[in-house]
C-alpha cells in the first residue's frame, strides 16, 4: 500500500514538472526577427540604445455609460528613443479591464496602441482603474487610467 501511494506522489511530481516545464517553453514570445522579446532587450542593451515609450495622454474619461455597457479608449503611444520598444506586460487593476497591445518590438519614430476595454457590468458609479505598462524604455513602468460614471440604464 505505501509502495502504490510512493508511486502515485512521484507520478503526480514529474506531471507537475512537466506542466511547468510547458507553460516555461510556451510562453517564450517571439517577435517578427524570431527572438523572444527578452533576446530582444538582452540585444538592446548590447548595442547601448535606449528606448522611450511616450503616451499621447495617459488618462480618458468615458463620462456616464449605463450599466452592463462595454467601452473601449485605444491610447496611442511613440518610441521616442533609439531603440527597439518592447511592451513586456500590460496588467489592469481589475478583471473588469483588459488591455490589449501588440507584443512585436517597435522601432524608434514608430507609433504603437494599447486598448483598453472596459467591462461595466456589475458595477455602479464611478469607476477608476489602471493599467500598468511594463517595457524596455526608461521609465520602464507606464500607468494608464480610465475612468466612468456607471449610471443604471432606464430599461
Amino acid at each position: 500500500m505505501k509502495i502504490i501511494r510512493a508511486m502515485k506522489i512521484e507520478a503526480f511530481i514529474i506531471l507537475a514538472i512537466f506542466v511547468i516545464m510547458v507553460g516555461i517553453v510556451s510562453c517564450q514570445r517571439t517577435s517578427g526577427s524570431g527572438k523572444t522579446n527578452s533576446q530582444v532587450v538582452n540585444d538592446q542593451r548590447n548595442d547601448g540604445g535606449t528606448p522611450v515609450i511616450k503616451f499621447t495622454d495617459e488618462s480618458h474619461d468615458f463620462g456616464d455609460i449605463a450599466a452592463g455597457e462595454k467601452v473601449s479608449y485605444t491610447f496611442t503611444y511613440t518610441n521616442d528613443g533609439d531603440a527597439n520598444l518592447v511592451i513586456l506586460s500590460a496588467t489592469a487593476s481589475c478583471g473588469c479591464t483588459v488591455p490589449k497591445w501588440n507584443k512585436d518590438p517597435l522601432p524608434p519614430g514608430k507609433e504603437g496602441y494599447v486598448e483598453v476595454v472596459f467591462n461595466s457590468s456589475g458595477r455602479s458609479g464611478k469607476q477608476i482603474k489602471n493599467v500598468a505598462i511594463r517595457s524596455n524604455s526608461d521609465p520602464a513602468v507606464k500607468v494608464l487610467q480610465i475612468q466612468a460614471n456607471i449610471v443604471e440604464s432606464n430599461n
